[in-house]
């Protein structure tokens, strides 16, 4: 009987009583360890939030554009926001993929996350928070302009539906204020071709995907 208590970690008394308080018992003791387990991946965020910058600056809506993982040859452009509570700072982000041309919608996904301003970058982690299938992690420079405008990076990822190939592109965060018209952005977003003139020329040369002559990474020089 011991052994059998000491394994389960409950008392002879209490391993003698009705099924239903008996239950109750070993839950509240189960508790503390779940809470302790999930503490445990929060510590490392905690870390990173107490050497994180103000992103105050940063706070509004954006449009994200990069080459599309899953569309080759298309560029996405999709809604996203940033965002504090709390003191820390969240993302939001939707894409819509939508044929231009016709309107129709193929796909849908939502992503959610957090980002740390460290050592003059901007850092993004995400989630795809519908079918909970892929994470993505962006970096970023940070703007010196009085005025925001773009802000220019790199992210690795891959495509949610074809193929899970990862893969690394540029990416631009085009911002548009902190109070806009959501459902006229979001009728703007979806998956185009670069030569449609649906996207600015400026935005197009930021995220064309090349790697120079000798180079053996992929990177993003600072605009």
């Amino acid at each position: 009987m011991r052994k059998v208590c000491d394994f389960f970690g409950v008392s002879e008394a209490e391993l003698l009583m009705e099924p239903q308080p008996f239950e109750e018992i070993v839950a509240l003791k189960r508790k503390p360890l779940q809470q302790e387990a999930l503490s445990k991946p929060l510590r490392h965020l905690d870390r990173l939030y107490q050497h994180s910058q103000d992103l105050e600056k940063y706070l509004g809506y954006y449009f994200r554009y990069f080459y599309s993982f899953g569309n080759k040859g298309k560029v996405i452009r999709s809604l996203a926001l940033i965002y504090t509570e709390d003191n820390k700072y969240y993302w939001k982000n939707i894409e819509v993929l939508r044929n231009p041309d016709t309107g129709r919608s193929t796909g849908l996904n939502k992503y959610e996350g957090v980002l740390f301003f460290l050592a003059d970058r901007i850092y993004l982690m995400e989630y795809e928070a519908l079918e909970m299938n892929t994470i993505t992690q962006a970096t970023f420079y940070p703007s010196h302009r009085s005025r925001l405008d773009i802000l220019l990076g790199i992210h690795t990822g891959g495509p949610t539906r074809r193929g899970r190939k990862p893969g690394a592109s540029r990416v631009a965060l085009e911002f548009l204020g902190r109070d806009i018209d959501t459902r006229a952005a979001m009728k703007r977003t979806g998956l185009f071709q670069p030569e449609s003139g649906m996207i600015r020329s400026e935005i197009l040369n930021l995220i064309e995907n090349r790697i120079e002559d000798k180079s053996f990474v992929f990177d993003v020089d600072e605009p």
